[in-house]
């Protein structure tokens, strides 16, 4: 795996990536700027060796939210060594191969880094660069509540999108960790941050649309992201992305 590289605020800051966000009492909201919000993801797993030194990097963006959209996708296909990852989900490992099957790669490892829909080698650039966005969006939280919160994101595609889009949610949470008893990783402790805790397609869609989302209910011990992803399908590339902190 290419060495990881801790990247500065200010680094980010001149990538040229833009965000206002609100937050008045229980109303939590935020708007995307001009620039497409770079989508990280990473595949990983408890059960895998080459995966802490990955997930130490990406422990090293927190702070940076509204720079980017951060997620640990956690699998399971390394269950059979003898650990069980309990943040894994059939659903994720699906997601993997269809990015793999996009980037045309023959088949589907861990660790994983993944930039906006390509798999991506190059750990030191993952946040740098800029390009236009494809979408403005907004995300607000409409209530909280005990069982989960609400929101409500709207989407509107600009000049140049392509006439059909999708998008999904995530719920990411900080500050997991982890005592491995068996498998490659036995004796760790490993610690986990923007772990993707809720995984939710939104359908699809054209032209401007609104959209709604249930959470999971906080836990205030766990810090957490609400992410919205919105994108082509046939590409899997991001046309815009945000990230809300409430």
């Amino acid at each position: 795996m290419p060495t990881p590289l801790v990247l500065t605020k200010t680094m980010l800051a001149l990538s040229g990536l833009a965000l206002s966000s609100t937050a008045i009492g229980q109303t939590c909201s935020v708007k995307s700027g001009a620039n497409l919000t770079p989508v990280i993801e990473l595949y990983t797993s408890e059960g895998c060796s080459s995966c802490p030194p990955a997930e130490r990097w990406v422990s090293t963006l927190k702070g940076l939210e509204g720079k980017a959209v951060v997620q640990a996708f956690h699998v399971g296909y390394w269950d059979y060594i003898g650990w069980v990852d309990r943040f894994a989900s059939p659903v994720f490992t699906t997601r993997q191969r269809q990015i793999a099957n996009v980037n045309g790669l023959r088949s589907i490892y861990t660790p994983q880094l993944v930039r906006n829909g390509r798999d991506y080698q190059d750990y030191a650039r993952a946040l740098s660069g800029s390009e236009p966005a494809m979408a403005n969006l907004t995300l607000t939280r409409l209530n909280s509540g005990p069982e989960g919160d609400q929101f409500e994101a709207t989407v509107t595609p600009l000049s140049g999108a392509p006439t059909n889009w999708t998008a999904y949610w995530t719920v990411t949470e900080h500050g997991h960790s982890s005592k491995v008893n068996a498998g490659e990783n036995r004796g760790e402790l490993l610690k986990h941050d923007y772990v993707v805790r809720q995984y939710t397609q939104a359908g699809d869609y054209k032209g401007p649309s609104k959209l709604t989302f249930r959470s999971i209910a906080a836990d205030p011990k766990h810090p957490r992201q609400i992410n919205l992803v919105v994108l082509e399908p046939k590409t899997l590339k991001p046309l815009q992305a945000l990230s809300l902190s409430c």
